[in-house]
């Protein structure tokens, strides 16, 4: 017999899978709900708990439960950036971008091969399709050289990235470390998802032709959407291959 969470999941996904609530369409409040099935507010959340890492329901604080609009995909291009496809017609995907001054401590110092303290720029950087977060970058640079034209207004995704690709200096390798790993609450709350949801955590970290660290992201992207691909280029004597 399924516990009552399992049968509040059960009725809101076949309500939601039905289309008797649609995409975008705002739950009860959880007082309401709790009232109808005639539980606790703690059973409530749990079902509501498994609809969100099912990614049928997003939880927006201060506002409720909605029911998500099924998101495009994200293909991380292993070198740089987060790609998207499979995007629905009308959607638009956007980024903003936020700067603060900050000084290298905790694990900055060895990320980017620098002593504490040193003076670095943090970019924060968002990605919305239509209004539901779609992924999650922190970019680090060493202050002296940050760009002279820095992002810090809300454009067009495809734009943001092309710019931060011009304004990064000349690069002679890129490090990247890919895990799973549960969000943080904060990673949780910004991206919107359960904090039960897998997210694949990519740690990329540029250095320019004399070995200097130039820059280091950590990006983060919900599980339930997001693939990873990697090409390796070998030298042979008929010149480049593709595996």
């Amino acid at each position: 017999m399924p516990s009552r969470r399992h049968g509040i999941a059960n009725d809101l996904r076949t309500q939601i899978t039905t289309g008797r609530l649609k995409p975008g369409e705002r739950l009860p409040s959880e007082t309401q709900l709790s009232a109808k099935y005639e539980v606790s507010t703690a059973t409530l959340r749990s079902a509501l708990a498994m609809l969100q890492g099912e990614g049928l329901v997003e939880k927006i604080h201060g506002k409720g439960n909605f029911v998500r609009r099924s998101l495009r995909r994200i293909t991380y291009v292993g070198g740089w950036g987060a790609q998207a496809s499979q995007s629905a017609p009308d959607a638009t995907l956007r980024i903003t971008v936020s700067t603060t001054k900050i000084r290298a401590r905790g694990h900055l110092p060895d990320l980017l091969q620098v002593p504490t303290g040193t003076p670095l720029t943090e970019f924060h950087c968002v990605s919305y399709e239509a209004k539901s977060p779609h992924s999650l970058a922190r970019i680090y640079v060493p202050r002296d050289l940050e760009p002279a034209t820095v992002l810090n207004e809300p454009r067009p995704y495809e734009g943001a990235e092309a710019r931060f690709a011009a304004l990064r200096p000349t690069s002679a390798g890129v490090r990247e470390t890919v895990s799973a790993r549960l969000p943080t609450p904060d990673e949780a709350s910004t991206l919107r998802i359960s904090a039960a949801l897998a997210v694949l955590a990519i740690t990329r970290v540029t250095a320019d032709i004399t070995g200097r660290v130039v820059e280091a992201a950590l990006l983060v992207l919900p599980g339930d959407r997001a693939d990873a691909v990697f090409t390796t280029r070998h030298v042979t004597d008929e010149g480049w291959t593709e595996r």
